[in-house]
């Protein structure tokens, strides 16, 4: 795999794929590199960004620029002979240089091609800015995260650059099964935009078949009840519960057996209708005791409930439940990294962690 990508949504695709065994190369632009490897605090003992080791281990690094000649004749032949290429440059970028999908088909007909937009490569796409921020803002994510007297707000990570990465992923993955068929590659082209939209399943669903338009409401679900955050006798306890039964038990766990044959609750629809007064109810049971206790007892009796973890809590839990959240990495120096596990488990090809996060070359590559 040839990686020109940078930041998050394509430099996470090609981790994955890395981290299943592709080989990966990423090309950088001389003496800058990816931008996020400026992208910091925080940074490690070494003084490099944490942003870039998240999505850059199972890489080799060259820096070319695609300005110079040379170099530019250097990554033409690196992509003649590559199996897939990634790239997130603006739209037309790309062709400018000859190393679009349709110039190096000619030469590679094989070639799985990944193209990451913001908005997609049509005329008027094309030239909006493809941030984070902003399309979580005009892809409607933000109107439904928030309270509803509170401001708009982001989701805390650049979720809509990790659910490119993703789809971009499936995506490769695809063209590849089919090169395998046919022995043809295909162009694979991805945009924030639509990821997000595709990503707001439910709430999407709403507005697109029922013409209903979603709006903040805090941590409460649209469409469950009890589903949110409750104040309890010390600290906040969430609760998700999903069906009757795990409603029944909850209600008498707290010592308030009625309520789940109360008519405004004995449904999950009734429950939805009436939140506003099951919230009142529960929150004066739950005043008896501290939240780490009821979610303790509540999850022995199969009730989903839990306490907020901040990050060191949420992977010392992993610990504890046996799911090995993070590995170190070696790196050339003798020192090691330690990263979060890729998620996914094979029994036969799992996951490996041959290789840190590169450091930026000193030197631009060869092009003899």
């Amino acid at each position: 795999m040839l990686d020109f990508s940078r930041v998050l949504a394509g430099p996470f695709a090609t981790m994955m794929l890395a981290d299943l065994g592709a080989e990966v190369t990423k090309v950088e632009r001389p003496g800058v590199g990816d931008e996020t490897r400026s992208w910091g605090p925080p940074y490690d003992e070494n003084g490099e960004a944490t942003y870039f080791q998240s999505v850059n281990r199972n890489k080799s690094s060259v820096v070319l620029d695609l300005g110079d000649p040379g170099d530019l004749v250097r990554v033409r032949r690196l992509a003649s002979e590559a199996d897939v290429v990634v790239e997130n440059f603006r739209p037309g970028l790309m062709a400018r240089f000859g190393l679009d999908y349709e110039t190096l088909r000619l030469g590679n007909p094989g070639l799985v091609y990944c193209s990451i937009t913001g908005f997609g490569s049509g005329e008027q796409g094309a030239v909006l800015p493809g941030y984070d921020l902003l399309i979580q803002a005009l892809g409607g994510l933000m109107s439904i995260t928030g309270h509803p007297d509170g401001e708009p707000t982001k989701v805390g990570v650049a979720l809509v650059d990790v659910l490119a990465g993703l789809f971009s992923t499936v995506g490769i993955l695809a063209a590849i099964e089919h090169r395998h068929s046919s022995g043809e590659g295909q162009l694979v082209e991805v945009d924030l935009y639509s990821s997000l939209l595709a990503a707001l399943v439910n709430q999407g669903s709403a507005y697109t078949v029922a013409g209903a338009v979603p709006t903040r409401m805090g941590n409460r679900h649209p469409s469950i009840s009890p589903y949110e955050l409750f104040d309890t006798g010390d600290g906040e306890l969430v609760l998700a519960v999903g069906n009757d039964r795990q409603f029944e038990i909850l209600c008498e766990t707290i010592g308030a057996p009625g309520l789940a044959t109360d008519a405004r609750f004995a449904t999950n629809s009734a429950r939805v209708e009436n939140r506003e007064a099951l919230a009142a109810e529960l929150e004066r049971g739950l005043a008896a005791r501290p939240a780490a206790e009821w979610a303790t007892e509540l999850t022995e009796r199969r009730v989903p409930a839990g306490v907020v973890n901040d990050l060191a809590a949420a992977f010392s839990l992993a610990r504890e439940i046996g799911l090995e959240p993070t590995v170190a990495i070696e790196r050339g120096d003798g020192s090691a990294v330690e990263l979060t596990r890729n998620p996914i488990k094979l029994s036969a090809t799992p996951a490996s962690y041959r290789l840190a996060p590169p450091p930026l070359p000193q030197t631009r590559a060869s092009t003899g």
